[in-house]
């Protein structure tokens, strides 16, 4: 054959190749997402997520898939739904929404990596064995929920500085209730605040705590950090419109969802954080050598219109620090 002839076929067979390496390309990673909660009520801590695999270079559908798995509330469902991710052999794992799900990862996996987002202690949880250099297949974001008792109740009472009883609504099939539980009559004591415990783990135990209510009569009630509470959070907040009750909240989104005020780590941030971390895996970081992040980013919200219709008077101390909706 002539040169011309065979570089003419060589330039043919190099224009194929693209065709040719896609049809036997290998299959996109997979991050294997479990979550205690339900996708409606999170999807903007999911977009918080994408947005962190975005900075990482990332991108759903594109060089990375999503595998979803949400337990909707059911706690017991989450280690089955945590033992499925494993079966797939997905690239990592993503547990949200408390320390139930991180924690039945770990149990079903030493090799998976995980970044776990948890407002508990992940020392006390047994999920990693130091911040700094977690050790084993486990990292992820401590969003400081748990010791934060003290504080909430703190501003709430200067909210509502006559409060002689305050109710506090605790998600008992939360496998940190207990540690909760703890802190807030630790925190009650220290300061002199009567409280009274209300348990709720579903819709209707969260619609007869509030019914019980009318018994009990509390001056303000305090809502304990749980993925449950978060998914319900408009119910929540209705209920305790109905009741005038002045009422404190974790996360900002009750604010925005017409609650009386907030204080907590920002979730969203959180979420951004992991998804950068799972960025970092997939490009091949160990999860033992990146540090457990510290969520430091706190957020006071104060909803101006609801005071107003609970006739309450915010103080300046309080609208001087916080995030302020009309």
């Amino acid at each position: 054959m002539k040169r011309r002839e065979l570089l003419t076929l060589a330039g043919a067979a190099l224009a194929a190749r693209p065709l040719t390496a896609l049809s036997q390309q290998q299959p996109l990673p997979v991050i294997g997402f479990l979550h205690s909660g339900s996708p409606g009520p999170f999807a903007n801590l999911v977009a918080a997520f994408r947005e962190g695999l975005r900075e990482a270079s990332y991108v759903e559908g594109q060089n990375i898939l999503v595998d979803f798995r949400w337990a909707e509330g059911q706690y017991d469902l989450v280690p089955e739904l945590a033992a499925d991710l494993v079966r797939r052999q997905v690239a990592l794992i993503v547990a949200g929404g408390g320390a139930a799900p991180a924690l039945a990862v770990k149990a079903v996996t030493r090799t998976i990596p995980i970044i776990f987002i948890s407002g508990g202690d992940p020392l006390r949880l047994g999920l990693v064995a130091r911040l700094d250099r977690p050790g084993g297949n486990v990292t992820g974001v401590n969003l400081v929920t748990a010791a934060m008792s003290g504080n909430r109740l703190g501003l709430l009472r200067e909210l509502v500085p006559g409060a002689t009883l305050v109710a506090v609504l605790l998600n008992t099939s939360n496998p940190t209730a207990a540690t909760q539980l703890t802190e807030f009559q630790e925190a009650a004591r220290g300061i002199g605040q009567p409280i009274h415990i209300v348990k709720a783990t579903s819709e209707r135990e969260l619609d007869a705590a509030f019914a019980s209510f009318s018994e009990l009569r509390p001056d303000a009630l305090l809502v304990s950090p749980d993925p449950f509470f978060y998914s319900r959070r408009n119910q929540i907040v209705r209920l305790a419109g109905r009741l005038a009750l002045p009422a404190l909240y974790e996360q900002r989104e009750f604010a925005l969802a017409g609650g009386l005020m907030s204080y907590g780590t920002s979730l969203a941030h959180g979420y951004r954080q992991a998804g950068i971390y799972a960025g970092q895996i997939l490009g091949g970081a160990a999860p033992a050598e990146l540090p457990v992040i510290q969520s430091a980013k706190f957020e006071l919200v104060i909803n101006l219109r609801t005071a107003r219709a609970l006739g309450l008077t915010v103080p300046q101390s309080l609208l001087s620090t916080a995030e302020v909706i009309e």
